[in-house]
């Protein structure tokens, strides 16, 4: 009887080392410079094989590995500063989890024999050849933050999968997969004709097209990312001003800055968009976050409610909207892509999605940074309800 059993015993045996060896490790630390001011939106993974995340406005960053990746190189790339590389199983080893990056000093210098213009074009054509201009599948954690009359109101979050040829094209497809929501507290229940990640394709200047001769272009510093120089133009046109963060000699745009003020329809718009390189050095979208800022008509209902409280309320309310969006995996082998479902053009709030509270325990989410902690306090202060418990009961 020993003997039969044992063979069956050893099967689960290793069917239980082979599970553990696949277990998820977190890798989480703080980066900042020798002042100990956080370096925000550095880009920290593994290149070779894809993972990794950004730092946030505190600096701070999380993401999973398995066993498997024990023996690879965590590399840390900010711009200004020289890259950290330090190999996994000694950073989890390491007790002190702070990494602090050495600045890149540069000289600001001439852009060879090029004029600014001609420089920034040379940048804006070498698109397709300095990003993944193939097919490949970004999966997304997306967040909007609904304020009004100044307080944020509602929060939506959702995981996407989205196929992307890069900002020298546009975005093929996408699927929701995965939705939850916090307690919906607004009053005007301003909606977006379609879901915010395409406003988020919209806004990048890069695929809506610079006409070059709408702009005024000047150099105004020089810095450095992961080894290159990189040399730091603004654009300036009637309303829009943009930035872009251009090496030296490869012409890759490494991050985009863009804000948009009135008088231009009366709304501000202020985003970011930042890119990192894969295994073969080419560029796909790492972060992004933006800010919209407008007003809306206060429906009389509304109205007559709010005056009880405030005689001089006026007929419009102060509304944005607060964008973040992380790339949590890149994924390039089209066998391995996820299957998509045909996407309604609606806003997020209206995708009726079950919500799997066991992938949001799960899944790789970044640190709760002052941004996310302020506009989680500001919709609990409604009610005095936590965030975590809006999740739950808002989502059946």
């Amino acid at each position: 009887m020993m003997t039969k059993k044992f063979p069956l015993l050893l099967f689960f045996l290793l069917i239980f080392m082979y599970s553990y060896s696949q277990s998820k490790i977190t890798i989480k630390g703080l980066i900042t410079d020798k002042e100990n001011y956080p370096i925000i939106y550095a880009g920290v993974g593994i290149i070779k094989k894809n993972i990794g995340t950004t730092s946030t406005e505190e600096g701070t960053f999380r993401f999973y590995v398995t066993n498997k990746e024990l023996n690879d190189t965590l590399e840390i790339s900010s711009i200004g500063y020289h890259t950290y590389k330090v190999l996994i199983k000694d950073f989890i080893n390491n007790k002190n989890k702070k990494i602090i990056l050495n600045e890149k000093t540069t000289e600001l210098s001439e852009i060879s024999i090029m004029t600014t213009e001609e420089y920034v074009n040379k940048a804006i054509k070498s698109l397709k050849q300095n990003t993944i201009s193939k097919n490949h599948q970004l999966n997304i954690l997306y967040r909007r933050w609904s304020v009004e009359d100044n307080i944020c109101r509602f929060y939506i979050e959702h995981f996407i999968n989205v196929i992307d040829k890069g900002p020298s094209s546009y975005m093929r497809k996408y699927s929701i997969k995965e939705s939850r929501k916090s307690s919906e507290y607004r009053f005007v229940k301003n909606l977006q004709n379609r879901h915010a990640i395409e406003y988020m394709e919209m806004n990048n200047p890069l695929r809506q097209g610079i006409y070059m001769n709408d702009y005024t272009w000047k150099k105004v510093k020089n810095s450095s990312y992961d080894g290159e120089d990189i040399n730091i133009i603004e654009g300036v046109d009637k309303s829009n001003l943009i930035t872009l963060f251009i090496g030296y000699d490869t012409y890759r745009i490494y991050r985009i800055e863009i804000t948009r003020k009135p008088p231009k329809i009366g709304k501000y718009l202020h985003a970011i968009y930042l890119y990192k390189k894969n295994k073969e050095g080419k560029l796909y979208l790492s972060y992004h976050k933006r800010e919209w800022q407008g007003s809306a008509r206060i429906p009389q209902n509304v109205k007559r409610l709010l005056s009880q409280k405030n005689k001089s309320i006026g007929d419009y309310m102060p509304i944005a909207f607060r964008h973040e969006a992380y790339v949590l995996a890149l994924e390039e082998d089209k066998k391995k892509f996820d299957t998509y479902e045909t996407t309604e053009k609606k806003d997020m709030s209206l995708y009726e999605i079950p919500y799997n509270a066991t992938f949001w325990n799960t899944v790789s989410l970044p640190p709760k940074t002052k941004f996310y902690t302020k506009n989680s306090k500001e919709l609990e202060s409604l009610y005095g309800v936590p965030i975590e418990t809006q999740f739950k009961y808002s989502n059946q």
